[in-house]
């Protein structure tokens, strides 16, 4: 594998085209007038006969029925938001039986959930803004048609009395050239602001439909991803500790006892054997530097001073730098500007994984290359580290790589690790900003 070989860093296909937009559009909005006119025969049918009947044991059913349609006219409905809001189909989620429910508890489990009214309401009422927006969209297709290709009819029209035509009325005289000019005209206005108008009619058939049926499942799986990040971050940041725990017991903390020992030793001999007590004061400084070194170590895993002092990629190059293995940096130079620099907890998100991921690769990978790159993209900040070694990378608890996991979900980032048996192993992070 060369260090040229493109990375798969995710490529999300962009808007459609204008042209295909306004077709999906404008079919979006004609279609969605019979099926609201279908709807709402069916669906207020349904409600009026099961309340009607409520009272009696036959209303419940009708009405439990009527809900059930409802969530399919709902269905067919989200199937067709996807192309128009341009966003992944939610579908909430519907309360059910459980196994073995007799026949009156699931008749009562539609009649008890909110969504499945919410569905009920969007059949009843989309009936109007479907009439309003088929109309408006009707209306402009029509007369961006035929008012550009007026000139290729006029000849057929019979002549306006005198002083009725609006070309007329305009003062514009009763010439072809005049009455041709101003309906095409007009016509081109009408094609020109097509796409808006019947982008704007889609939007708002859509928008309706998305805060009836898709928007207190969105809230939901919003609490549910905030739920996930928070217990995400706690997780992050209690391995973090851990491991600091540790890396101070063994390290600084034993160099530290040894130090106190070796000074006490000292001043024993300073009185019986200044020689030894010399050699012994050696020793000691020899363990004072080595515990600076072990702590300015672990200083630069929790926030390196070159982070916030000269930014990402200055800070990424370091530990490049420091790395075992030989290690091929790039790194947008966009983050190293002052206009480009991101938030202080992104920053630091982003160098605690390129730091974990590359201490991943000199541990257990077996690698004797390695490849990072860092861009700053429309959709986040993506991270790719790749590595020769002999692959079989995971994210299990327990592991350097679900450290990582958890610190990037925290900030709402994902993480995407490849690695077959064998290699090479390929780490994906992407990071809002």
């Amino acid at each position: 594998m060369s260090a040229s070989q493109p990375l798969s860093a995710g490529v999300e296909p962009g808007p459609p085209s204008m042209l295909r937009q306004l077709g999906i559009d404008s079919g979006y909005v004609l279609l969605g007038l019979p099926l609201g006119l279908a709807s709402f025969i069916v669906l207020l049918a349904g409600l009026v006969a099961g309340v009607s009947l409520a009272v009696s044991v036959i209303g419940l059913p009708i009405l439990a029925g009527t809900l059930y349609a409802a969530r399919g006219w709902a269905d067919i409905e989200r199937l067709r938001l996807p192309a128009v809001l341009r966003q992944p189909r939610i579908r909430p989620h519907y309360r059910i039986a459980e196994p073995g429910a007799n026949a009156w508890r699931r008749i009562f489990v539609p009649i008890a959930d909110a969504q499945s009214w919410l569905d009920l309401a969007h059949g009843c009422l989309k009936i109007a803004i479907a009439s309003a927006t088929f109309v408006i969209t009707v209306a402009w297709w029509v007369a961006a048609i035929a008012g550009s290709f007026y000139w290729a009819y006029d000849w057929t029209i019979p002549p306006y009395p005198e002083g009725d035509g609006l070309h007329q009325l305009l003062g514009l005289g009763d010439s072809a050239a005049a009455r041709i000019g101003l309906y095409t005209a007009m016509g081109l206005f009408f094609l020109i602001t097509l796409p808006i108008v019947v982008r704007g009619c889609a939007l708002m058939q859509a928008g309706f439909a998305r805060a009836l049926l898709t928007g207190v499942a969105e809230m939901r799986n919003r609490i549910t991803v905030l739920e996930e990040q928070k217990r995400a971050a706690v997780s992050a940041e209690a391995t973090a500790l851990r491991r600091l725990e540790r890396d101070i017991h063994d390290g600084p903390q034993q160099r530290l006892v040894r130090l106190a020992m070796d000074l006490s030793r000292a001043r024993q001999q300073l009185a019986t054997d200044p020689e030894a007590a010399g050699r012994t004061i050696d020793e000691a400084l020899t363990q004072t530097r080595d515990t600076l070194a072990e702590l300015r170590a672990l200083s630069r895993g929790i926030a390196p001073p070159i982070l916030v002092d000269r930014g990402l990629p200055s800070a990424l190059a370091a530990l490049a730098g420091r790395g075992v293995i030989p290690i091929e940096l790039t790194v947008d130079p966009r983050l190293g500007t002052p206009e480009g620099r991101l938030e202080p907890a992104v920053e630091s998100t982003a160098y605690f994984v390129v730091a974990e991921a590359l201490t991943n690769v000199a541990k257990h990978s077996r690698a004797t290359e390695c490849w990072l790159t860092v861009t700053r993209t429309e959709h986040g900040l993506d991270i790719v580290v790749i590595d020769d070694g002999e692959g079989g990378a995971h994210l299990s608890k327990g592991h350097g790589l679900a450290g990582i996991a958890d610190r990037t979900r925290a900030t709402g980032g994902t993480l995407t690790v490849t690695s077959p048996p064998g290699g090479p192993t390929e780490i994906h992070a992407r990071l809002p900003c």
